[in-house]
């Protein structure tokens, strides 16, 4: 999901596996679970100011938002603001642990730290740090890469950058199937 500068990983709550289903405990009735990165200070202020949009270029602790979906994400984001990525059993269970081990020691033992900015979300502590280098969407392929898609994580600093590569990816996946479809008999 892209939020503006800023893109999201999500999975449906049927296909959350152990460890990471037990996140769905804090998102009562949530029919997916949204994950995203980004700098503690910036996420936690209250007002942003430039003083926490600068701050946050330089490395420092990372926070995880994790939204809790009621509603479809083509619904709550829009559907050119969703792109579905086809992942295998394996796929999926990869993406998974990626993000599970993303969430500090912290909150994989005790949960939530805080209410998100949205109905339905909460942030979670985050083992990375964040910076001008290592953004959300850094995070957001990297996440993507665990997955099996070969997608660059070097030097994604803005979301276009990311959702370049996934739609092109996307492209030739459909195209691949196309032809195979093609030749079968």
């Amino acid at each position: 999901m892209r939020r503006g500068w800023h893109i999201d990983v999500g999975f449906r709550v049927d296909d959350l596996q152990p460890p990471l289903r037990a996140l769905n405990t804090e998102f009562a009735g949530a029919r997916y679970l949204i994950f995203g990165f980004g700098d503690r200070h910036y996420l936690m202020a209250r007002n942003y100011q430039s003083f926490e949009l600068l701050a946050a270029l330089w490395p420092g602790p990372g926070l995880m938002l994790v939204t809790g979906l009621t509603a479809s994400p083509q619904a709550a984001f829009g559907g050119d603001e969703v792109l579905k990525l086809p992942l295998s059993t394996e796929q999926l269970q990869s993406a998974q642990a990626f993000i599970w081990q993303a969430l500090s020691e912290q909150a994989r033992m005790t949960g939530s730290e805080a209410p998100g900015p949205y109905d339905g979300s909460r942030y979670f502590g985050a083992r990375a740090r964040y910076s001008a280098l290592h953004t959300c969407n850094t995070w957001a392929a990297e996440a993507i890469r665990a997955a099996g898609w070969p997608v660059h994580t070097g030097a994604v600093i803005f979301a276009g950058q990311l959702w370049r590569q996934l739609r092109h990816l996307l492209r030739e996946d459909q195209n691949t199937a196309s032809a195979a479809a093609e030749i079968a008999p």
